[in-house]
């Protein structure tokens, strides 16, 4: 098993490499140094890669069930949520991943502690638990190539890990596309930091990102250029496409507590043999394509991705792609789908995805039950490629079309799938999805 597992490595490697010339991601000149920087960040990935994922579990997973141990007194779970309701009570850490740092005091003078909650397949992810930390006192972006300290922008570039604050509430249009290197956190806690009206947030041949605690609103597609994408690197850039968050040939990155609505092309892509990572308790509204895992039923080499999407909510406005996956190995777990036009989770090129303890409450458009929606193949192909539903709850005639053969018993033990609560639990799960308004001195 080790020795096939080692070819498989070698062949996807060598694809990579082959297929480096006709990597696109925004690159308007593929030199030397980004060629060496992408067969770095692959190798990475590889050993991210988890080769038999079924049967490496988190050895964590069980706070999933203790995390809902005690009663809450809320809203009944049989209606659709509201954009957001306020909540005036005292805090609730009702998913794994919250109970690990939410509702403690002292939040804001242990922020490290987050580095620790991270879950699912991007559970490596520590950002800049290493590094310094940094402030954000600037909203400007008036520079791409030497940005002003203070900014965002000279934040993420630099070469050493950090962990990045802000000093206070502030919006932030990226008049360029955001290039973010390895080993950063950024955590938005404690402030109201709000992306909009610009482009937004990249990772490109990195490892090792955790963002937390932004709301990212109207990105929108910003001119390429001359851009500086690293502390010692500066390149040619094409038009960014307007995606709020788009990973491009990285591995472990955790996105949490995002709120994302309204971008002009995804709220959240992964491509380009991107894998180890988690997207968790985010608030997703008002869009069309909302996540895109893999963009072309040609590149093979996204047979290593494997994502983790829990505790998410989406919400009013959404239309598709909650995600839409290709190739890799997709937990889909204790998500709150309480709205979509066409249909919630999408696929080709034999994708293998494990819906668990999800709620879908379909639209009143009888065309448009089907949770589940595959392109690009006829049913004696799609039929073998795993798609299994277990524990979840569907409402006003929602319906999964489940196919290929069950993924085995789960044993739950150590790795990198949560085992879920019941699809009945999901909206309390989800219940505080999306950026938190978070004070110093008080549980967040």
């Amino acid at each position: 098993m080790v020795g096939s597992s080692s070819k498989v490595s070698i062949i996807i490697l060598v694809a990579f490499a082959i297929t480096i010339p006709c990597l696109e991601g925004g690159i308007g000149e593929f030199d030397d140094f980004l060629k060496g920087q992408a067969l770095e960040a692959h190798e990475i990935a590889l050993e991210s890669y988890v080769p038999d994922p079924v049967n490496m579990t988190d050895d964590l997973n069980i706070n999933v069930h203790g995390a809902l141990t005690e009663v809450f007194k809320e809203e009944s779970n049989h209606t659709r949520r509201e954009l957001k309701q306020k909540y005036g009570g005292p805090c609730l850490a009702l998913n794994p991943i919250d109970r690990c740092w939410r509702c403690k005091k002292g939040w804001a003078k242990n922020r490290f502690k987050l580095a620790h909650c991270a879950k699912g397949f991007g559970r490596k992810a520590t950002g800049g638990l290493e590094g310094k930390m940094y402030i954000v006192n600037d909203p400007s972006d008036d520079d791409p190539i030497n940005p002003k300290p203070g900014t965002l922008r000279f934040g993420v570039l630099q070469k050493e890990p950090l962990w990045i604050i802000f000093a206070r509430s502030m919006i932030i249009k990226l008049n360029y596309e955001l290039l973010i290197s390895s080993d950063k956190t950024i955590d938005g806690r404690g402030a109201n930091v709000m992306i909009k009206d610009g482009s937004g947030l990249t990772m490109q041949f990195v490892n090792n990102v955790i963002i937390h605690g932004l709301r990212l609103q109207n990105i929108k597609s910003t001119p390429g250029g001359t851009i500086r994408d690293s502390w010692n690197h500066v390149g040619i850039r094409t038009k960014a496409d307007g995606d709020a968050i788009s990973i491009f040939g990285s591995s472990n990155i955790w996105i949490d507590h995002l709120s994302l609505s309204d971008c002009e092309d995804g709220l959240v892509d992964i491509i380009q043999g991107s894998t180890g990572i988690t997207i968790s308790n985010c608030h997703m509204t008002k869009h069309n394509d909302v996540m895109l895992f893999g963009a072309s039923d040609t590149f093979t080499g996204d047979k290593i991705m494997q994502v983790t999407v829990a505790f998410n909510h989406f919400g009013q406005g959404l239309i598709q792609r909650m995600p839409r996956c290709r190739w890799g190995f997709f937990h889909v777990l204790n998500n709150d789908y309480t709205h979509w036009l066409m249909y919630a989770i999408g696929g080709s090129s034999a994708p293998t995805i494990l819906s668990q303890g999800n709620r879908f409450i379909a639209p009143n458009n009888n065309a448009a039950k089907e949770v589940t929606h595959r392109d690009y193949a006829e049913p004696s192909v799609w039929e073998k490629w795993q798609w299994r539903s277990e524990n979840d709850v569907f409402m006003n005639g929602a319906n999964f079309v489940q196919s290929g053969p069950p993924l085995g018993k789960l044993p739950f033990n150590k790795g990198f799938l949560m085992k879920p609560r019941h699809g009945s639990q999901a909206n309390r799960l989800t219940r505080f999805a999306g950026a938190l308004n978070c004070k110093a001195n008080s549980p967040c």
